[in-house]
């Protein structure tokens, strides 16, 4: 038997196939013959090191043991294509396999050989990668550790941008965006920015235990931050953090932070850039180029990975995008305003000592009491030194001291 490792090893080091022919002690023939059948089943060098080279062979020439096998070779390829499909199981396409089998009235291997012949050839071609998540299940979510600067046009003060980062781990399509913080707003309208940049909605979003997603998170109970759970619950989907130090739980995630500081912070290093938007349009351009770059040990890249396996498979998405509010609980003061962290509101002064629930829009600010809205403001965009009041939610002797020095002021 030809020692295939050896001819995969000595061509990954860009030998030439006379030198191979004299190193393993082959024909030309043999040597083209398997460098050929490699490359049509997409197996390059490194390989695992359990492999054999009888196992090598049972993958590269399949057809050399079909004249002695009275058993059907399953069709690998298309069961790693359909394992990759929401439902889809080794027993479902083993029963498949076995029907098809008998209709052409020919014999099957047994549930166990099935199995192991399916894995063998996928630890071979190194094609598990495809297979560890659903298409369109899940979406993990990170902020990279590493900051990006920005200056200020007059004075060239620094300032550190956040990366935000999305990814979807069948297809590893990353979607990546810089804010100014980490804060809620922001958290929430990268997410609504990364759905749009997807097409669509998944199953589940994965998140870090940051305080934007989580309040808390221990093994006896998960509180979600509420302004995150309204974003899930508009878009359909669910959230299952990631368990306190346990990166796995999101390692799409985290390996495409490690793989975005190098091609998008790393890349960009050089330039200076004095906005936000500035710093975005850059990474956009960066971030296609990412999605474009071909694996390195797979056919395509990560955008023909989403086309092609995960889009299909991705829910909807609303008509209108999703208007991110943050929630917060006070007490009202006595003199009944409350704040939305630039500006104050008024609301009812019979609710003075109670606590109150405050959705803050870009638009608007509610307040809501026991889950009745008892005030409403449009929220102001600049900064103001007197409160927004409203004269209902006054005492009624305030109410008429007003009214009365109102009318004779129009006199």
């Amino acid at each position: 038997m030809p020692n295939y490792l050896e001819i995969l090893r000595l061509d990954s080091l860009n030998h030439s196939q006379r030198t191979i022919e004299s190193t393993v002690h082959c024909s030309r023939h043999t040597v083209r013959s398997v460098l050929q059948a490699a490359k049509e089943k997409q197996i390059a060098w490194p390989l695992d090191d359990d492999i054999t080279n009888a196992e090598l062979e049972e993958i590269l020439f399949p057809g050399k043991y079909k004249s002695g096998c009275r058993y059907v070779e399953p069709d690998y390829p298309y069961i790693h294509r359909e394992l990759a499909k929401p439902g889809v199981t080794m027993a479902l396409l083993w029963e498949e396999y076995c029907r098809k089998c008998h209709e052409a009235g020919e014999t099957p291997y047994m549930n166990t050989q099935f199995g192991d012949k399916y894995r063998r050839w996928a630890r071979v071609t190194k094609a598990t990668m495809r297979i560890q998540h659903k298409p369109g299940d899940a979406m993990q979510v990170d902020w990279a550790g590493d900051t990006l600067p920005v200056y200020d046009l007059v004075t060239g003060k620094q300032s550190p941008a956040y990366l935000f980062m999305a990814v979807l781990p069948c297809s590893c399509y990353t979607y990546a965006e810089v804010c100014e913080d980490m804060k809620t707003e922001n958290w929430l309208s990268c997410h609504v920015h990364a759905f749009q940049y997807f097409g669509g909605v998944t199953r589940l979003l994965i998140p870090d235990n940051c305080k934007t997603a989580t309040t808390a998170n221990t093994r006896y109970e998960t509180v979600l931050n509420r302004s995150y759970q309204e974003l899930a619950e508009y878009y359909g989907t669910a959230i299952v953090p990631a368990r306190v130090r346990k990166p796995q739980d999101k390692s799409a995630a985290e390996a495409s932070v490690r793989f975005a500081q190098t091609w998008i912070i790393a890349a960009l290093r050089e330039r200076k850039f004095f906005s936000i938007r500035e710093m975005n349009e850059a990474i956009a351009e960066k971030l296609e180029e990412l999605n474009n770059r071909p694996f390195q040990r797979m056919a395509g890249t990560r955008r023909s990975a989403w086309l092609e396996e995960e889009k299909p498979y991705m829910l909807p998405l609303p008509a209108v995008p999703f208007e991110a509010a943050v929630w917060s609980v006070a007490k009202v003061p006595n003199d009944y305003l409350v704040s939305d962290g630039r500006n104050k509101y008024s609301v009812p002064y019979n609710l003075i000592g109670e606590k109150v629930d405050i959705r803050v829009t870009k638009t608007a600010v509610e307040v809501f009491y026991h889950g009745s809205r008892v005030a409403s403001h449009r929220r102001l965009q600049a900064i103001q030194r007197e409160p927004l009041v409203k004269l209902e939610h006054m005492p009624l002797a305030h109410q008429k001291y007003l009214t009365y020095n109102a009318g004779d002021f129009s006199r």
